[in-house]
């Protein structure tokens, strides 16, 4: 299956009918990281991370496991779960 979400010069291509549900999906536009998924009543669900570091991270990584546990990291260092 080819990847749901598209990073292109003129802006972020996303198929939905593509996604798996409850599967996180990301891309990089302009220095930020764009991250997708499809919840289970398959309403799309976008976020936006521009902090730096959580950016360069991602930037660097080789595969959506290691974008998920980056993510994962950042929560637990930010205390961002309560």
């Amino acid at each position: 299956m080819d990847y749901p979400v598209v990073s292109e010069s003129e802006g972020v291509k996303i198929s939905p009918e593509k996604m798996e549900i409850d599967k996180l999906y990301h891309c990089i536009f302009k220095d930020k990281v764009l991250l997708f998924f499809k919840d289970q009543s398959e309403m799309l669900n976008c976020y936006e991370i521009d902090e730096k570091e959580l950016v360069d991270s991602i930037k660097q990584s080789m595969s959506s496991d290691e974008v998920e546990s980056i993510l994962q990291k950042f929560i637990e260092k930010e205390n961002l779960n309560h």
